[in-house]
């Protein structure tokens, strides 16, 4: 998403000076404001900003279809094959090297958005102790974290109102109670949840498209029991082999659960609410861009969404990481993600021949 992000900037700014450098930054700024994959919601927002809605929209569609019908390709050859062990051995590479890759992206969104701020820290820390020990992701917890950062670092003007002897760190302990959140043919009750499924994914989805792979593992795994481990593991190696958004994961999941409409459904779930988010207060946004509130709200939620990918990482980490060649696998695709700029495709493919080599079952 970060790549996808520079790019924009580089052939879009830069290069064919199509859209202006204020225009951008406001863009970006409303991407990490909003609710929402950061790269899609960047290329909807400068759709728009070039012709309103059907720029938006044309922007939207192709920003999703080509990696989305990648990915049905994929899910497709998947259910067809997934049962021979060379893809078995490959996808046991894979499983390794995908959960060094959400590691590494987890320790530079760090760097990115928490700083040094104590504070974003702190929040950071409850969210991945909280999504490590759940092993799911409490929603309410994000927008807790959201209000906790607003209190704290841009107290409305309301709170000048209450008693002196309220503070904002006061106030915590009556918020806290918000965390406690919720601990072949397909039939259409499967397809209307999907649907919603992955419509609340679209809406708590912050900053990296990595931020919804806790979430969709506390639902599709957990919650429903659509997939397992490994299923969902692959299901996120597929993202990553495959150009675009790293959130088209949701594409191969909703074909493994109800085919191509299952597909289809997932895709736009996710990404109704992305683009809503964009176009519905993009005419007014230039006007609030820098608002207080807002700012510290969604550094807050940033900050728990990072939490989140770290915490995913540790959960998903001991399913896919058993044995020593798997351990190997990770650390040598880790080591090399610090010391090379090796593009992350060619990572997955390289750690799925890894897997080919090493699988214990191929022979």
């Amino acid at each position: 998403p970060i790549a996808l992000v520079g790019y924009m900037q580089k052939d879009l700014v830069e290069k064919r000076k199509w859209i202006e450098k204020q225009d951008y930054m406001e863009g970006l700024a409303l991407a990490q404001l909003a609710p929402g994959p950061l790269a899609a919601q960047l290329a909807i927002y400068l759709g728009y900003v070039r012709g309103k809605i059907w720029g938006a929209t044309v922007v939207g569609i192709a920003f999703i279809v080509p990696s989305f019908l990648m990915v049905w390709g994929l899910g497709v050859l998947y259910v067809r094959f997934g049962g021979l062990p060379w893809m078995q051995a490959a996808f046991y590479g894979v499983g390794a090297g995908v959960i060094a890759i959400i590691a590494r992206s987890a320790y530079k969104l760090t760097r990115i958005t928490l700083e040094r701020d104590k504070l974003l820290w702190s929040l950071f820390v409850l969210m991945g102790v909280t999504t490590a020990w759940a092993e799911a992701e409490i929603i309410t917890l994000f927008i807790l974290c959201g209000v906790i950062a607003l209190v704290i670092q841009a107290p409305p003007a309301f709170l000048g109102r209450l008693s002196r002897g309220t503070t904002p760190l006061s106030l915590v302990p009556w918020l806290v109670p918000l965390a406690t959140g919720l601990a072949g043919p397909v039939t259409a009750e499967t397809l209307a949840q999907v649907l919603w499924f992955f419509t609340k994914a679209g809406a708590f989805v912050f900053g990296s498209g990595l931020a919804i792979v806790p979430f969709l593992y506390g639902g599709v795994v957990q919650e429903y029991q659509w997939l397992n481990d490994r299923q969902f593991l692959d299901a996120v190696a597929v993202a990553m082999i495959t150009p675009g958004p790293v959130v088209i994961t949701v594409g191969f999941i909703g074909y493994l659960v109800g085919g191509f409409l299952g597909a289809c459904l997932a895709a736009i779930g996710v990404f109704m609410p992305v683009y809503l988010f964009v176009i519905l207060p993009a005419p007014w946004f230039k006007r609030h861009a820098n608002h207080p509130q807002l700012s510290a709200f969604v550094k807050g939620v940033t900050a728990a969404a990072t939490g989140a990918i770290a915490g995913a990482a540790f959960v998903l980490g001991k399913r896919a990481i058993f044995d020593i060649p798997t351990a190997l696998i990770a650390l040598a695709t880790l080591l090399v993600l610090v010391r090379f700029k090796i593009p992350e495709p060619i990572l997955i493919l390289l750690t799925g021949l890894a897997g080919l080599i090493l699988f214990p079952g191929l022979k």
